[in-house]
């Protein structure tokens, strides 16, 4: 079941990869290729600047010098030294702008040479002018020989200006290129992008339903789990309220026997040991003694007995009532545990059930405390609301740590069974050290 998730998570993660490296790629290319395009470019319009520049500066020269010659005016002379050195730094910076370029050497060459010719004319020109050859200067002046140099000049720059152009179309062409491809790239990465996001929605959709599936089938597996813990629950208080009806009924049952089998017997055995003393020599001190201490322990018997009748089934609970049982119950505890007992009972009305569960209760709190207290003093409360009833037992014995009760104890599980059967709340407080308190909550009627 999960090995799906996993295969197209893997799937996604080499579609994102795979995306991020075409887009590395086809940004790279991009960007070398532009970078190649645009510095041709650049070396294109540089070399179209320097060009122009050249035209303009051989312009500049000859008009300066033609200045001169006219108006003899040595204002002339200085531009015409500028733009000479100007057109010298300016062939420089062509020659090394055409570095690389083997078709435009020649052009280069020849455009030189008629610089360089053109510069010699007008150098005779301006010498001749200097020296006072009026009709030589002229005629060199007048003569068609630099219109012809000028004009070579001017088409050889204007082939090499129409050459660079071309380059630099070439070059822009080479942009729009990349410009392009990344364009095209980067559409492709977004519909990979796309593609990877709409599969993932689809995965992360498939597993929130996966989840929302597994989580209806444990809420499922959860409530059946809860309902059978729930019936078994009640079908095992209903079982231990069940056992503990039977044994109720088995004390009274088993009271009513010893009371009525027994005690005739014992009754019996007491009336023949009388009708035996009025028969038998009392004068014999073996005789007196033997009858003497068979009457005791006949007596003691009947009061064992009495003691077994009234611990399985106290018959004066429906004969003198609970507080009275109680106060019973709690002065024999006293005399068998020396332990100091008091109490404060409130007559209470309650049905013969829950009597019998308060007397249970505090029953069984006094023999815990008989068996592990070792305290010297307890004190027994019994108080009506209108509501309800409360009863407490306290003691100052060494206490314990409630939450390491053993689950073996029996005592505390059985008390809290029958209060809670009843329809009451029981609790437990204690402490090391600190004395134990069972305090019980019973409702008037159940």
């Amino acid at each position: 079941m999960r090995k799906f998730p996993l295969t197209r998570m893997s799937f996604n993660m080499l579609l994102a990869l795979l995306a991020a490296v075409v887009l590395v790629a086809v940004n790279e290319v991009g960007y070398f290729g532009s970078h190649t395009a645009v510095q041709r470019l650049e070396q294109a319009q540089a070399t179209r600047r320097t060009l122009d520049r050249l035209v303009r500066e051989m312009l500049s020269i000859e008009s300066g010098l033609r200045g001169y010659l006219l108006t003899s005016n040595a204002q002339y002379i200085e531009p015409y030294a500028e733009s000479a050195k100007s057109i010298e730094r300016n062939i420089n910076e062509l020659h090394g702008l055409l570095q690389g370029l083997p078709e435009d050497s020649s052009d280069f060459t020849e455009l030189s040479n008629q610089i360089a010719r053109r510069i010699s004319e007008l150098d005779l020109s301006l010498q001749l002018r200097r020296n006072g050859n009026e009709d030589a200067w002229k005629f060199v002046v007048t003569t068609d020989i630099g219109l012809k140099h000028m004009e070579a000049i001017r088409a050889t720059s204007d082939r090499m200006i129409q050459r660079t152009i071309q380059r630099a179309e070439v070059s822009n062409n080479e942009i729009m290129h990349s410009l392009t491809l990344s364009r095209i790239g980067i559409a492709v990465v977004a519909v990979i992008g796309l593609l990877a996001f709409y599969m993932y929605l689809r995965k992360a959709e498939a597993l929130q339903d996966a989840n929302e599936r597994e989580k209806e089938v444990q809420a499922r597996e959860r409530s059946q789990l809860e309902q059978l813990v729930r019936d078994r629950t009640a079908s095992l208080g209903k079982l231990a309220t069940h056992l503990q009806q039977v044994r109720e009924e088995e004390r009274g049952h088993l009271a009513r026997e010893l009371h009525d089998e027994l005690g005739a017997l014992l009754t019996a055995a007491k009336l023949d040991v009388a009708r035996l003393r009025s028969r038998v020599n009392l004068e014999q001190p073996e005789i007196s003694e033997r009858l003497n201490h068979l009457v005791e322990t006949l007596n003691g018997v009947i009061a064992l007995k009495r003691r077994i009748i009234e611990d399985l089934r106290p018959s004066s609970l429906s004969n003198l009532g609970l507080t009275a049982t109680l106060e019973i119950l709690t002065h024999e505890f006293a005399e068998r545990s020396k332990i100091a007992v008091e109490v404060n009972l409130e007559p209470v009305q309650l049905s013969d059930s829950m009597q019998l569960t308060v007397y249970r209760l505090i029953q069984e709190s006094l023999t815990n405390i008989g068996k592990y207290a070792n305290a010297g003093r307890v004190l027994i409360t019994v108080h009506d609301y209108p509501t309800h009833v409360t009863v407490q037992v306290r003691d100052n014995g060494s206490g314990f740590d409630t939450h390491m009760v053993s689950p073996t104890a029996h005592g505390l599980a059985g008390m809290h069974h029958r209060v809670e059967a009843a329809g009451g709340r029981l609790t437990v407080t204690s402490n090391p050290g600190e004395g134990t308190l069972v305090s019980a909550t019973l409702p008037h009627s159940t």
